[in-house]
């Protein structure tokens, strides 16, 4: 309606081009204001600071760094440089398109007279989205040094920041920060609060927060899902998702998404079957980021034909859509399938990315295809120029592991371009359980133990070593080292799926209120075996 009457009237001054351009902007059609501003040049209309904020904006929308550089230097022809609005959109749109020099050459340009609240924000918020922590730190000490009193957009940068890395004390300092300040009530600060909480595995944290406000919108409760879809607590999540649609709050994408991913976690078919429904009911089945999520959970709770269906049935295939499915052919013992479908995305033109290729390798280890995998090992660094990552590194240690062979294994790992970690040596260590190899084995461990000296992992996979040859007074000895390191193995756990709900059973764990029926059953199941064991025994 807004461009019907823009092209109705006989004549347009700066404003009204600047209000469609602005508009056209903050809807992400860079292309469409392109256009607009092409023909404002035409019609001899002069751009002022508004029009280069709105270009900038725009070209920062798309992750354009041509465009910003092209209407920065615009903007320093018309004369509006000096314009510590349009400085601060420059700071904002180069940090976001990853040229961190340029925003600080702008920043630095900025009069300190001048340099308001924003300018500061535009600044810190850049190097938190490029994750440069300790240059996030050192503006904030110059912003206190020129006594500018950080404001909510200070705080939800930070926040974001620690969010992102996972670092509880620094959001929890930033929390007490905003109480004092009175922040503590604004939706989107409690929002990205609850967020870095859940991110942090404080779900009960998130939770106090969650409660706190009075007026939640849909960011609110997926953020909350999404924490409890973190942690496993599929239960908790399927919970908050019906509160959420019977306090009036209609789930999105995002949320559909968060669901999904608790139920690949937690293997919950049906849960996932439900919220397969409820997208076709709710006409979210087109969305290409909630079908990848679908296809990623059909892939973890072992039906592949679910997720092949679903595949096949989309219109608009993306990477993780290639991606998900080759993975989850892996996972499910379907190697040649995953190999043969890489080979179909390929022949498309698709240009697969580093999880791909993790997910190519994983079916040459499972199926023990090693010169395939020294053949997509060479072709990811190679043909696509994408650097092996420890994951990737990891998985040709396994499959070394699984054909014996140790020694290359373990020059492999030497030869690395990386410091191997934890899952390399683990990798290489399994393989020497399996074929119980003392020496390269022992190496492996004592670098395990070097990483993580307390994990129980390193200690039990040495200790199964020494047991299959036999050599039990180094069981002894790494029973020993155990103890006194208070090293304990976590039990294992698995998870029952009963009307749509999860039960959770430990070993050796008799705490469930059925226990008693729940043993006196398996009881009877292993004397049942025991017995069509011992009947087929006589018919041999």
């Amino acid at each position: 309606m807004a461009e019907v009457m823009f092209e109705e009237m006989p004549e347009r001054d700066v404003t009204t081009w600047n209000a469609m351009i602005l508009g056209f902007s903050e809807t992400g059609f860079l292309d469409k204001v392109l256009v607009l501003f092409r023909r404002m040049r035409l019609a001899e209309i002069i751009p002022d600071s508004l029009t280069i904020i709105s270009l900038t904006q725009a070209s920062e929308s798309g992750k354009e760094l041509v465009f910003v550089r092209v209407f920065h230097c615009l903007g320093i022809r018309i004369g509006v440089s000096g314009d510590v609005s349009v400085s601060n959109t420059w700071v904002s749109a180069y940090a976001k398109c990853g040229d961190l020099r340029s925003a600080k050459l702008v920043f630095g340009e900025i009069p300190n007279g001048l340099r308001s609240v924003v300018s500061w924000n535009s600044m810190i918020s850049g190097c938190a989205y490029l994750g440069k922590f300790d240059e996030v730190s050192d503006y904030l000490q110059l912003m206190n040094q020129n006594c500018v009193q950080p404001d909510l957009g200070t705080v939800l940068s930070l926040l974001s920041l620690f969010g992102q890395a996972e670092s509880l004390v620094e959001g929890m300092m930033i929390h007490s920060f905003a109480i004092k300040a009175g922040f503590s009530s604004d939706v989107a600060f409690v929002n990205t609060l609850i967020s870095l909480y859940s991110k942090c595995g404080e779900i009960e944290a998130a939770q106090y927060c969650f409660d706190s406000l009075s007026k939640r919108t849909c960011v609110t409760w997926t953020a909350l899902i999404s924490g409890y879809a973190k942690v496993g607590e599929i239960n908790r999540a399927f919970a908050l998702f019906h509160g959420m649609e019977a306090s009036g709050e209609k789930p999105d994408a995002v949320t559909v998404v968060a669901i999904l991913s608790a139920c690949s976690q937690t293997g919950n078919l049906e849960l996932g079957q439900s919220m397969n429904q409820y997208t076709i009911s709710n006409g979210l089945e087109g969305n290409v980021v909630v079908c990848n999520a679908l296809i990623d959970m059909y892939a973890k709770c072992g039906s592949m034909a679910d997720a092949s269906r679903l595949f096949y049935k989309m219109h608009n295939r993306t990477i993780v859509s290639w991606t998900a499915m080759i993975m989850g052919y892996a996972m499910n013992g379907q190697f040649r399938e995953a190999l043969d479908l890489f080979s179909e995305m390929l022949g498309l033109g698709i240009e697969p990315n580093h999880v791909t290729f993790l997910g190519v390798l994983q079916a040459c280890t499972h199926g023990g295809f090693l010169k395939k995998g020294w053949y997509y090992f060479d072709m990811m660094k190679k043909a696509y120029q994408i650097v092996p990552r420890l994951e990737h590194y990891a998985c040709m240690v396994d499959l070394f592991g699984r054909w014996g062979k140790l020694r290359d294994a373990l020059e492999f790992v030497e030869s690395m371009h990386v410091e191997p970690d934890a899952g390399v040596w683990g990798a290489l260590l399994g393989a020497c359980i399996t074929h119980r190899e003392t020496e390269i084995g022992e190496y492996a461990a004592s670098r395990l133990f070097e990483l993580e000296p307390n994990a129980a992992v390193s200690y039990i996979g040495i200790a199964n070593i020494y047991a299959a040859r036999e050599r039990w007074e180094g069981v002894a000895k790494i029973r020993a080292m155990m103890k006194r390191e208070g090293v304990s193995k976590l039990p294992g756990q698995s998870i029952v799926q009963l009307n749509g709900r999860g039960y959770a059973f430990t070993v050796e764990d008799r705490s469930h209120p059925e226990g008693l029926l729940i043993y006196e059953m398996l009881d009877g199941l292993t004397l049942h075996l025991k017995e069509k064991g011992r009947r087929r025994e006589l018919l041999c």
